[in-house]
């Protein structure tokens, strides 16, 4: 059986309506959150590699695959690789003038990404959220949310359980007398709250609606805060992590040490 991978579904629904900004969005999240495998010229050093490189119309691309099965299928032969995150991806490419070429030849989602699209792809991960000191003064049941938001939310959230107790989406409205969406985690660790409001973020930029529509909070459990959310709002799952294999880590892997290019 040929295997179907959330890329390549990311890719039909995208080639199916090229029009639509949110599917487009949507596959450029899937990169993101993909693990992928860069096919090298040769084998990775300590905290480097060499990727191998293709010229199409005068522009160059690294090679990357969404499987190593895909990418074995590519080269026919046993070649070497380094595993990334997409995310670690297009910061380790962004600058460089290259772009990517995934899956070439042996699967559906087989695509061409541009320079100019690992650049803004870079760009759009490394943006921050806002922090600001708006103090709401009004809790209310979620209004209706696009169904594109709340699928960003579970594929961002999802192995986010052992971060914070729970997860909840309200309406809110500030002193100032503006209006929008509140996500309240309860009960989140410390040094994970940065991620958590980071997976929020992006979950707003991928969805394709207007940046500014939902904002971030954390409280503890037992306070009025979050006692009145969780009576009013809309829980969100936070699934628990799978626990990791156990193995050496493929080159790259390691957030911690991002491979250099050579």
């Amino acid at each position: 059986m040929i295997e179907t991978t959330a890329l390549d579904q990311a890719h039909a629904a995208m080639m199916a309506h090229p029009e639509d900004d949110t599917l487009r969005l949507a596959f450029f999240e899937r990169l993101a959150d993909a693990e992928v495998f860069l096919l090298l010229s040769e084998e990775a050093g300590a905290d480097s590699v060499t990727p191998r490189i293709i010229e199409s119309e005068g522009a160059r691309y690294v090679l990357i695959f969404d499987t190593e099965d895909r990418l074995s299928s590519f080269t026919g032969t046993v070649s070497p690789f380094a595993g990334l995150s997409g995310r670690g991806l297009a910061d380790l490419m962004a600058g460089q003038g290259i772009g990517l070429a995934l899956n070439p030849e042996v699967a559906p989602s087989a695509i061409l990404i541009p320079a100019e699209a690992v650049d803004w792809l870079a760009s759009t991960l490394a943006h921050a959220p806002t922090v600001t000191s708006a103090r709401p003064v009004e809790v209310t049941p979620p209004g209706a949310l696009p169904q594109s938001l709340l699928s960003a939310l579970a594929r961002k959230l999802d192995g986010t359980g052992d971060l914070a107790a729970s997860a909840w989406l309200a309406g809110v409205g500030y002193e100032d007398g503006s209006r929008g969406h509140l996500l309240a985690f309860v009960d989140a660790l410390d040094d994970a709250q940065p991620a958590l409001a980071v997976a929020a973020n992006e979950a707003l930029t991928f969805s394709g609606i207007e940046a500014g529509a939902m904002d971030v909070t954390f409280v503890l459990s037992g306070t009025p805060m979050a006692e009145r959310i969780a009576r009013v709002g809309q829980m969100i799952d936070l699934p628990r992590r799978q626990p990791p294999e156990t193995g050496p880590a493929a080159p790259g892997m390691d957030p911690d040490r991002p491979p250099r290019l050579r």
